[in-house]
């Protein structure tokens, strides 16, 4: 049976839900003086792929449940967006048809491993950088899509993504 993986910190009390990628290569959750190795996994409703994240120790128990990632600490929505992206719960950009802007919005057309998608991100949201590169779009509905290489993508899709990547 294996051990689960809390333990108590030496520093002082904290009482928000803070997340940390450690050396070790794992997610790890902090909340009070209690710290634990996690993973995640998507709760239900499904039609809300963005929202109700369950923190899972060794155990499988629930360490804590992330029900609206936007209102965790820059850097632990950064961990919790990579989590999920090794946890392979994205979808894999292979290529980008055409990229609009309306009011508000921009729309995608993708083509996914998983076939075509239309997805809507907010004019403000941009294309974020993962560590080990590549780059990670949230889109409107909490949905996660991720370009793994730039280089490797057509002409046309590098084109169009130009404006949006460092």
């Amino acid at each position: 049976m294996q051990a689960t993986a809390v333990r108590k910190r030496e520093s002082g009390p904290r009482t928000e839900l803070r997340l940390e990628h450690r050396p070790d290569g794992q997610l790890w959750a902090l909340r009070g003086d209690v710290e634990c190795a996690v993973r995640v996994r998507r709760a239900f409703p499904w039609s809300e792929p963005g929202r109700f994240i369950s923190l899972r120790d060794a155990g499988d128990g629930e360490f804590a449940l992330v029900a609206e990632p936007d209102q965790l600490d820059a850097e632990s929505r950064r961990a919790l967006e990579a989590a999920l992206v090794a946890a392979g719960f994205v979808f894999v950009v292979t290529a980008v048809l055409e990229i609009e802007e309306e009011v508000e919005i921009r729309s995608w057309r993708v083509m996914t491993r998983q076939g075509s998608r239309i997805l809507q991100t907010r004019l403000d949201d941009w294309p974020r950088s993962l560590p080990g590169g590549g780059l990670l779009v949230r889109d409107v509905a909490g949905d996660l899509y991720r370009i793994d290489d730039l280089e490797t993508l057509d002409p046309h899709s590098r084109e169009l993504l130009w404006a949006y990547v460092d």
